[in-house]
């Protein structure tokens, strides 16, 4: 069965992104962003938010990112992987995106018993939901050496807490700090 992954850079205080929704201190170096595009080669399918939809919007304008190989792979990769987004205020979609028919719990169950390659989930509401829903499979972190102090946090506030395992652990020249966890 097709695994349901939430991939994030967080600051060591576990934040995704800073006060006012600040995204800067989280671009990776060439290392990382490889390692980025080996990871979302292995995707089926990405479901997102409207806000995280919107901040990709970027990669599918060439223009904006033409000339560093591995930003020009990643587009590629990122335009071809189909995208679903959960939105009730988005219309029309651009780009490899549709609008989500059925809310979360429903399209992961669907996406699940379908054949193919894992589901990635991004954008910290949706995972918030996913979360609390208990459906995420992997939580992969790429710890940044910074501590923001606040912002928006990685994990939800939950009911419950969340056994996880630790599968695998990655160090970069960047200082960053690659975990991988599962539920067990």
């Amino acid at each position: 069965m097709r695994k349901l992954i939430y991939s994030m850079t967080v600051s060591l205080d576990g934040f995704i992104a800073g006060p006012g929704g600040d995204i800067t201190w989280s671009a990776p170096d060439r290392e990382l962003h490889l390692f980025h595009n080996r990871e979302v080669r292995e995707l089926g399918v990405q479901l997102c938010g409207r806000r995280l939809y919107e901040t990709m919007l970027y990669w599918e304008t060439p223009e904006a990112w033409a000339g560093d190989p591995e930003h020009v792979e990643f587009a590629e990769i990122w335009r071809a992987t189909p995208k679903i987004v959960f939105s009730r205020t988005l219309q029309a979609p651009e780009g490899n995106y549709t609008l989500a028919e059925r809310d979360i719990a429903e399209e992961v169950a669907r996406l699940r018993r379908e054949p193919g390659k894992d589901i990635a989930v991004g954008g910290a509401t949706l995972a918030a939901d996913c979360a609390r829903l208990n459906l995420i499979d992997e939580y992969r972190l790429f710890i940044s050496p910074i501590v923001l102090g606040s912002g928006t946090p990685y994990f939800p506030p939950l009911d419950e807490p969340i056994e996880l395992e630790l599968i695998e652990t990655k160090r970069f020249g960047s200082r960053v700090v690659y975990v991988r966890y599962r539920r067990p």
